[in-house]
């Protein structure tokens, strides 16, 4: 027996989570009959799993891609309103999804797979998996502002965990700087960088813990090495 928003992970339908809001939503179905209860368990041998009026089934194919998303597309794979999207970057015949997101203005490295178990081995707290981001940043720090930024701040109702931040250089008037945190709050960095009077210009994730952007171009792609991916299922 299997949990059904494990289920439908492994079918590539979304993250766990995601999966749990569809079920939530009413438009799963198990053996004809609308389930909503998180914690229904199903039989992938016998049951037969309904979302959205279509059967599915587990993905045999797994896939784990890293992208290099250029400024101006969402971190999804559709938009009502017609936006550019992850998938009008990365064209593969299996259903992927992104984990985790960058703002529509921001740049760099982007996971996506079919594989929902990995979602959480990224997203979630306790994992605290390292995320790096070159910013270039408006005016010149100085220390005190940097040590406020290291030590947590307040960024409305939320108050970030310890990070990092380095100068890599200052070049008329504004800075370049290298940001590591844990967390992924919307524009975190962005409103970070505000709250000590150094607004973002620029900004761009190079790594996920140890999966880096490297030389991979703006808007370009590549299959995860198996490493990478050993490295993702631990």
């Amino acid at each position: 027996m299997e949990r059904l928003q494990k289920f439908m992970a492994r079918c590539g339908i979304a993250s766990r989570r995601k999966c749990e809001e569809i079920i939530l939503s009413g438009k799963v179905k198990v053996n004809d009959e609308v389930v909503k209860e998180l914690g229904t368990k199903i039989d992938p041998l016998k049951d037969t799993i309904v979302v959205n009026d279509k059967l599915i089934k587990p993905e045999e194919k797994k896939l784990y891609i890293a992208l290099n998303k250029p400024e101006g597309y969402l971190s999804t794979v559709k938009d009502d309103r017609g936006r550019k999207t992850l998938l009008d970057l990365v064209k593969v015949d299996e259903r992927i999804y992104p984990i985790g997101r960058l703002d529509y203005d921001t740049s760099g490295l982007i996971l996506l797979t079919n594989d929902g178990d990995i979602y959480n081995n990224i997203m979630h707290p306790r994992v605290e998996k390292n995320k790096r981001y070159i910013a270039v940043i408006k005016g010149c720090p100085n220390e005190s502002k940097l040590n406020k930024f290291r030590s947590g701040i307040d960024i409305g109702g939320y108050i970030t965990a310890p990070s990092d931040i380095k100068v890599l250089k200052m070049e008329n008037n504004n800075t370049e700087v290298l940001i590591t945190i844990h967390e992924g709050k919307n524009r975190q960095i962005r409103k970070m960088c505000e709250k000590i009077g150094h607004p973002v210009l620029k900004l761009e994730r190079v790594a996920i813990g140890n999966i880096k952007l490297d030389n991979l171009e703006k808007g370009h792609w590549r299959f995860l090495t198996d490493d990478e991916v050993k490295y993702l299922k631990k």
